[in-house]
């Protein structure tokens, strides 16, 4: 689908790149030509993202770590990711927090561990990013999830993370068009990841089951699916869409509309 110099001579930083969707978004971008910085607060799983790349054949992937919830750690990561490769071109901010609590038991520890990773962190790589990339017109992806617009019980801290982070997307992609940077947010639905299957799909009995039934093309997603659109919207294929969020999510957050009807059941359908 992509050419294989779609982003050849483009420097991309991603956050949270040493698992998940931040490996596989690495990967796929350096598979397209780019350059990859990344960023992450453990050392290990950024070198094996970095090895994986050159296993590959990819472009140069240099691990910078850093706690994306320091200022000064964010700052000096992007500026070295910059003077390493001589620009930056596109900032993923993929890293994220978050676990399942009650609002009523949720501490302030446990609200203010999942803003600063999530809104804060955003912030502080995307105002460290701005002088980057408003000298080479880049563009900025933010990775949102569905409970940002819906309810999602259990997840008050992330929900207004980010809610904040959508918000950020919209205006920042208004006040920094001036300054030709595109700025817009992906956002997945449930997925396969490492992470998921072991801290949730097979931790929680029956929930991938309940879950698959909520999604209207009755599967879940891959991360390659998820790469394949932040991959679109980073690259000058969407050299004219900013400020725009696109669910990849296969109808998850549509739900299954008003009677929750279901032809091959043959009747309206409840979660068992």
């Amino acid at each position: 689908m992509f050419s294989p110099t779609l982003l050849a001579g483009k420097v991309a930083l991603i956050t949270g790149a040493g698992t998940g969707l931040g490996r596989r978004m690495a990967e796929r971008m350096a598979a397209v030509g780019a350059h990859v910085a990344l960023v992450g607060r453990r050392p290990e799983p950024l070198a094996a993202t970095a090895a994986a790349i050159a296993a590959a054949g990819g472009p140069e992937a240099v691990p910078f770590p850093a706690d994306i919830r320091k200022v000064d750690e964010v700052a000096a990561a992007v500026d070295a990711a910059a003077a390493r490769f001589g620009r930056l071109d596109i900032l993923v901010n993929n890293a994220a927090g978050n676990f399942i609590c009650p609002a009523e038991k949720l501490t302030p520890n446990g609200w203010n561990a999942v803003i600063n990773i999530v809104l804060n962190g955003s912030f502080y790589c995307s105002r460290a990013a701005f002088p980057h990339l408003a000298r080479s017109g880049g563009s900025i992806l933010n990775i949102l999830a569905a409970y940002a617009w819906l309810a999602g019980p259990g997840t008050l801290h992330s929900a207004c993370a980010k809610a904040g982070v959508m918000a950020m997307t919209r205006t920042l992609a208004v006040e920094w068009a001036r300054y030709q940077i595109r700025v817009n947010a992906v956002c997945p639905g449930p997925i396969h990841t490492e992470g998921t299957d072991k801290n949730l799909w097979s931790a929680v009995p029956n929930l991938e089951a309940r879950v698959t039934r909520q999604v209207p093309m009755r599967r879940l997603g891959t991360p390659d699916e998820v790469a394949d659109g932040a991959l679109f919207l980073s690259s000058d294929l969407a050299r004219w869409i900013t400020g725009q969020i696109l669910p990849i999510d296969g109808g998850h957050w549509l739900g299954n509309g008003v009677y929750d009807w279901h032809p091959e059941l043959g009747e309206a359908g409840a979660d068992g």
